[in-house]
């Protein structure tokens, strides 16, 4: 058992959990929680972390032969990323996917998220994405890190299910999505037509921009149509998690 924060395997965990640069050098990530722990691919987890109490309480034998290592509850409480720690906490190999994973089905459905920060959205959109039917999610670098435990943890799970990459640049993928016959549309307060006017039922793909400023010209000026969403009041827009869940549910009901 471990029982000093000072331990090079804690140390590791609280740097993993805290640095993307550590994540990506290992080519690892850190997830949370039961329900996390019961959904993840299990060919994916490297090493399951258990609280004393958890251990006391349950053994080893779901963790179905995995390496396991207890902590104290203590020490487990200081490496946990949450406020209630559930006692268990595993890391896992990071996913690798690429453009033509998100682009063999027939009418592929795409998401590109254009400097999206705040990690709530991503995840939010992550598990609405795969809700929804979404073939990929497309992020350009600038992005929130996928594998932020904020987003890890907001997905509930759909991380492990929903592909997606990130580019330099996302214009640099619009030339792929033209050759395969994929329209774009953005999501803007300039829109020409109301976003349930556009037939979704070929490939699509949506451009959602920052929280703050939304897309930036340039991306937006690429896309083939500008799309708006309704909105009475006074807002100037939506938040963006809100506004890529009525784009993709749109989709969705098209083609059901």
């Amino acid at each position: 058992m471990i029982m000093s924060t000072s331990n090079s395997q804690v140390k590791n965990l609280q740097q993993l959990l805290k640095k993307s640069k550590t994540r990506n050098a290992q080519d690892v990530f850190v997830a949370e929680g039961m329900k996390m722990f019961q959904e993840a691919p299990k060919e994916q987890i490297q090493k399951v972390y258990l609280a004393k109490s958890l251990y006391e309480e349950k053994g080893t034998d779901f963790l179905g032969g995995l390496e396991s290592e207890v902590l104290s509850d203590q020490v487990f409480a200081a490496v946990s990323d949450t406020k209630t720690p559930q006692g268990i906490l595993f890391v896992l190999r990071q996913y690798h996917y690429t453009l033509e994973d998100m682009l063999e089905g027939e009418a592929p459905h795409l998401l590109l998220l254009e400097d999206l920060q705040d990690p709530g959205n991503l995840g939010t959109i992550m598990r609405t994405a795969e809700g929804a039917g979404v073939d990929g999610i497309i992020l350009n670098r600038t992005a929130v890190d996928m594998y932020n435990p904020k987003v890890i943890r907001s997905t509930m799970g759909s991380v492990y299910r929903m592909p997606f990459l990130y580019a330099e640049e996302l214009t640099e993928v619009l030339p792929v999505l033209k050759q395969k016959g994929i329209r774009t549309y953005a999501a803007h307060l300039g829109g020409k037509n109301c976003y349930d006017r556009e037939d979704y039922r070929s490939g699509c793909a949506f451009f959602i921009g920052n929280e703050g400023n939304g897309l930036s010209r340039e991306l937006s000026s690429k896309a083939d149509v500008r799309i708006r969403i309704p909105m009475q009041g006074k807002l100037e827009s939506l938040n963006a998690a809100v506004a890529a869940s009525i784009l993709m549910y749109e989709v969705y009901r098209q083609r059901r």
